[in-house]
């Protein structure tokens, strides 16, 4: 009959409950396998244990059940076969005040099935053994969730290496104590590490491997199997690939372990495999052999106009960015941040995987024909709509409504796309005026951002310096620079309008 089902908790060695000396336990019969496990402690003086155990029980019993003539018949048979069938770990029979000697037909009939029987001696009530096997078992549990918090940080370090996939699965071997392999879409091992199991193990893995594979609905994401005093296991990954997993035992915790490996694996090989990955490498490709936005963008899903969103979470949004404080932001050379988890989340959120980290902000690139939404912890700005060739006109706007956002403590902003003056007035001859009023600014970029920043939060000192990341006695500085290199006075309205069309410009 196949095994019964044993509660999902850590099993304790019956030799360590034997071990406890404040209990004084002491096996008399049935195998002394140092194998041997206990799940729980449930005490019945039913004759028929078996409708109240799960499997995985040690059974305590003082013998009220046991009938006057129990010892010339078969009740002792039937009633330690019945204890097997259920599952049940090991019988504990208590000494007192029922029976002073553990009955002989008892022990005979744990002897013929293989059922542990201990002695539990009259000073040992069984709310004593039951609270030491609760005790182990929280040990055991602590002991496994501490095993699987460490696993769990040391698979997450090495999907950051730059070699993440042969990481994950080094890292993986080592802390189940086995060998793991890599199965691509065809079914050949693309890469492994661990202690390699004997060519029958590992073709048997690889048959595994190919029954989680999908193949349709209804395909398992995992499987496992035991053969040759190994433990083989199958999980389901992204694009056809599959993670296969050899161990000499199953140990608690080896299941979420590689379940945590295999999540970071799908990330990692759906990644390099998928199409949009693809389609993105194609475009990286294209560009850096001088190919142009149009050409490029209809492989990044769109071949229409594009939006641009800059976001900052909300508890870094009024921190000043390192170097920040008297010169304006700049974006760091190197926009690499070890995190990528809150990035990539918040751009599944929107509905886009085109991700840029850049410092303390996010800079997202969506189609025209998304509508960016407000984000829990996020605080946003969207561009107007652009086709390829003004995106990065397209990036300074949108940034520019990050820095709205932040000042005025608005969820998202975006740029306006509203009739303005401008449409009143040629480009050109627009643009000439700009350069003409604003050129005393020109070698001064920090200056004319403050100055912008300062005239679309209406003067306010405190805003501009959230927005820009600096003191506010930096601003009144910047602004009076302005005031004097422009050599106007810039609380006249007039003034202020006329700068603010000029800037508009740029």
């Amino acid at each position: 009959m196949p095994d019964p089902a044993v509660p999902p908790t850590p099993a304790v060695p019956l030799a360590a409950l034997l071990a406890r000396e404040d209990l004084a336990l002491r096996r008399i019969a049935g195998p002394s396998d140092p194998s041997l496990v206990v799940h729980a402690a449930h005490t019945s003086e039913m004759a028929d244990p078996y409708p109240y155990l799960l499997g995985g029980e040690l059974l305590l019993t003082a013998g009220v059940h046991i009938p006057d003539a129990a010892g010339s018949g078969t009740y002792f048979d039937g009633y330690v076969s019945r204890i097997v069938a259920a599952g049940g770990a090991a019988l504990g029979f208590g000494l007192a005040p029922v029976h002073d000697t553990v009955p002989r037909a008892l022990v005979a009939a744990c002897d013929r099935y293989g059922l542990p029987l201990i002695e539990v001696p009259p000073r040992t009530p069984f709310t004593a053994v039951a609270r030491a096997v609760w005790q182990l078992l929280a040990q055991a549990r602590l002991a496994e969730l501490r095993r699987v918090s460490e696993a769990q940080q040391s698979l997450a370090a090495a999907a950051a290496r730059p070699d993440p996939v042969p990481a994950v699965l080094r890292q993986l071997a080592q802390r189940v104590g086995g060998w793991t392999t890599l199965y691509g879409p065809e079914g050949t091992e693309i890469a492994s590490a661990g202690r390699e199991p004997e060519p029958p193990v590992r073709e048997t893995l690889a048959e595994l491997a190919e029954v989680v594979r999908p193949s349709g609905p209804g395909t398992p994401t995992s499987a496992t199997h035991a053969t040759a005093g190994s433990h083989l296991a199958a999980y389901t990954l992204s694009s056809g690939f599959a993670l296969g997993v050899a161990t000499p035992t199953r140990e608690p915790g080896d299941h979420t372990i590689a379940s945590v490996a295999t999540v970071l694996l799908t990330l990692l090989t759906g990644q390099q495999q998928s199409g949009s990955g693809a389609a993105r490498s194609a475009a990286l490709v294209r560009l850096m052999l001088g190919g142009t936005p149009e050409e490029v963008t209809p492989l990044l899903g769109g071949d229409g106009d594009w939006l641009v969103v800059e976001a900052c979470q909300n508890d870094r949004r009024d921190r000043p960015s390192p170097g920040a404080r008297g010169t304006a932001r700049q974006a760091p050379a190197h926009p690499l941040p070890p995190d990528l988890v809150a990035p990539t989340a918040l751009g599944a959120k929107l509905g886009s995987t085109l991700i840029d980290p850049v410092g303390e902000t996010v800079r997202i690139l969506l189609p025209a024909d998304r509508t960016p939404e407000p984000q829990p912890g996020w605080t946003i700005g969207v561009s107007d709509a652009v086709p390829p060739h003004q995106l990065p006109t397209a990036a300074t706007r949108a940034a520019r409504a990050l820095a709205r956002a932040r000042a005025t403590r608005t969820p998202l902003v975006r740029h306006s796309t509203r009739p303005t003056l401008a449409g009143l007035v040629p480009r050109e001859d627009a643009q000439a005026h700009a350069r003409t009023l604003l050129a005393p600014l020109a070698e001064h970029p920090a200056l004319t951002e403050t100055l912008r920043t300062w005239l679309s939060l209406h003067g306010s000192w405190d805003r501009t310096a959230v927005a820009l990341s600096v003191h506010r006695n930096t601003v009144r500085q910047r602004i009076a620079r302005c005031a004097a290199l422009l050599g106007t006075e810039l609380d006249d309205p007039d003034v202020r309008m006329e700068l603010w069309f000029a800037l508009g410009q740029q």
